[in-house]
Parts: structure tokens; sequence; C-alpha cells
């Protein structure tokens, strides 16, 4: 089983169309596609029209996810974008900050790490010192 983790908390995964991998994609259609951290960044304009993400962290040392979500953001993804694995609750704002809109881990971090040290970090926009140093 896993969890999902949004700016409310935990919560179970709504998502029941499925996962697939890049390569398999479909035209048209509801699906999510799975993408590893180390996918080629100039391969993401292909998936632009998905209407779900979820890329792969194999450990919580490997930020390479955080840079490809980023970067699907400023290719004009607007879709559902979910990152999988290794992702720690001191890592949570980092992945808002990069354009995910949703955490998945597993049962046992969700038992290391509960809800309420996610819940810490999900007022990420108030703490976000690039924006201030813009503004």
């Amino acid at each position: 089983m896993s969890v999902i983790v949004t700016d409310n908390g935990f919560r179970s995964d709504d998502w029941t169309a499925g996962f697939i991998a890049r390569d398999d994609a479909p035209a048209n259609g509801v699906y999510c596609v799975d993408i590893a951290s180390d996918t080629a960044p100039d391969s993401l304009a292909q998936l632009v029209d998905a209407p779900m993400i979820r890329i792969d962290f194999p450990s919580f040392a490997d930020g390479r996810g955080f840079t490809l979500a980023a970067m699907l953001r400023r290719t004009g993804f607007k879709g559902r974008l979910r990152a999988k694995g290794h992702v720690i609750a001191d890592q949570y704002a980092m992945a808002r900050r990069s354009g995910f809109d949703e955490v998945e881990i597993d049962d046992a971090l969700a038992a290391r790490q509960p809800e309420d040290q996610w819940l810490f970090r999900a007022d990420w926009q108030n703490h976000n010192y690039q924006a201030r140093m813009r503004g």
C-alpha cells in the first residue's frame, strides 16, 4: 500500500486508471506515465499532454526528480505531477516548489515520518527564500 501526501496531510490514493511506462503512453485517454529519475530531459516535451506523470525517487539523496518536475512545468505540463518513492518529509517543500502536486510514500515511511512531520512543511510558500529575493 501507499500513502499520498498533500498540503492537507495523508490520504489514500484516488488514482484508479493505472500506471504505464513512458514508452507505452497512448495518444489520448486517462493514464499516468511513470518516469525514472534518469529520464533524458529532452524527452519531456512529448509527455506534456499526459493527464498525470509520476516521477520515481530511488533514493532520498537523488534529487534529479526535482529537476525533471521543474522542467516539465516550464515545458507547459498542466496535469497532475506526483513524486514516488524515497522522498522524506524534509524534502516536501522542495517537491512542491519544483512543481509536484503530491508525494506517494510507502506505509513504512509513513509510520517513521507521521503526518504531522509532513504538515509542518506544508506551509512551503511562506518560507520560499527565492520568492523573497525576487520580490
